[in-house]
């Protein structure tokens, strides 16, 4: 049975979209990228997945450099290429090309020895959904307060 072991969330994306599909992809990544996702050096602020020639890329996510690899690491910031089956990759720029949603990361994890990607098929939310979403929170803190006392 494979382990799961978070190593970074994408906070924002829950305020700032509505989550509608969630899928799982494999990163292709370089050797020293590995190492340094594995000692938990991976941001996803800013973060997001564009499709482009039947491909899915993850942009603007930030994996440090590890250090013992000197001179010849890698770029911070660079593209990575998303695994994922052809038929599910075409599913996805379909309904990005379609219904004007978009692809966000969620959360970058290890399945065993390998690092995935969750992702998801989003809408973004208009500036009265994000009030909502604010009030419907500082609701459910108050009633927890109250439940304490």
């Amino acid at each position: 049975m494979a382990t799961f072991k978070t190593l970074a969330t994408n906070h924002k994306a829950g305020f700032q979209y509505f989550i509608q599909d969630k899928e799982e992809a494999g990163i292709a990544l370089a050797g020293s990228e590995i190492k340094s996702v594995r000692a938990g050096r991976v941001s996803l602020n800013d973060a997001f997945i564009r499709p482009d020639e039947g491909e899915l890329w993850l942009r603007n996510a930030h994996i440090a450099r590890y250090e013992p690899s000197g001179i010849s690491g890698h770029d911070p910031t660079r593209p990575r290429k998303l695994l994922m089956h052809r038929r599910q990759i075409k599913f996805l720029a379909g309904k990005v090309a379609e219904k004007g949603l978009t692809i966000v990361p969620l959360r970058v994890y290890l399945k065993g020895n390998r690092a995935k990607v969750e992702i998801a098929l989003a809408k973004g939310k208009k500036l009265y959904d994000k009030r909502e979403t604010i009030t419907r929170r500082e609701v459910e803190r108050d009633l927890r307060r109250m439940v304490k006392r």
